[in-house]
């Protein structure tokens, strides 16, 4: 991994390559934030597609700090559809779904995620990182919800050594999906460049979580989502 400078970046983007990582970061930059992006490989089903995301993503704002993470240690811890091949892809959004917790959730996925964004802010002198979670019109993830992010936020905040404060920026917390699309045209997201797919990386499957929720998103603003998808459409 080749040595990144520190020069200037006043945020961390957290970018998986989804619809909402990619709306978050156009917020970001429409703020005028100089930011870095993240980008973290966990092991998950659609690993390569979404890493081609978010390098197409910051290829197309002409980004350079960008910092990619292999922590595969959480498909050897397991416990998630998306990183134990043996386990079928649920959903906790279709009408027979039967548990409140869909089995795609990664267990404290973002508390592992966010830990690395704090490391990386705390050494480029960065004072915000930015992260796309959506707590109402998601799969019920519980690092999802708002004092998940108000809770770590005090823990970075104690553990860091820089004296200056660190703020979890969650622009689209308490947005629905629909209103996420809209936000995505008013500020011109690439989102034809996105990939939210749970299952496949060459045409999206339509039929997980994800996708119900990008689809829904999409048919609620009167948009038409620029991906294909094998189903749903």
């Amino acid at each position: 991994m080749s040595k990144l400078s520190n020069a200037h970046v006043d945020s961390v983007v957290l970018l998986s390559g989804g619809m909402d990582s990619c709306v978050t970061l156009a917020h970001a930059l429409a703020e005028g934030r100089n930011v870095g992006v993240l980008h973290v490989n966990y092991g998950q089903r659609t690993q390569q597609r979404e890493l081609q995301a978010f390098n197409d993503i910051a290829d197309h704002y002409g980004i350079s700090k960008r910092l990619v993470v292999d922590i595969s240690h959480l498909a050897a811890i397991g416990g998630s559809s998306l990183t134990d091949f043996s386990i079928e892809v649920g959903s906790s959004l279709k009408p027979e779904a039967s548990s409140l917790k869909p089995n795609t959730y990664v267990p404290f996925r973002n508390g592992n995620i966010l830990s690395i964004a704090a490391s990386w802010a705390e050494v480029l002198g960065a004072r915000f990182l930015y992260i796309g979670a959506v707590e109402e019109d998601s799969s019920g993830y519980p690092d999802c919800r708002e004092e998940f992010f108000l809770a770590f936020e005090k823990g970075i905040n104690l553990g860091i050594a820089t004296g200056e404060k660190i703020s979890i920026q969650t622009p689209l917390i308490h947005l629905t999906k629909g209103e996420i699309v809209l936000k995505g045209y008013e500020l011109q997201a690439p989102l034809h460049l996105s990939w939210s797919c749970y299952k496949e990386q060459e045409i999206a499957c339509g039929e997980c979580d994800s996708c119900i929720l990008r689809l829904k998103g999409f048919s609620v603003a009167e948009k038409v989502d620029p991906i294909r998808y094998r189903i749903g459409t």
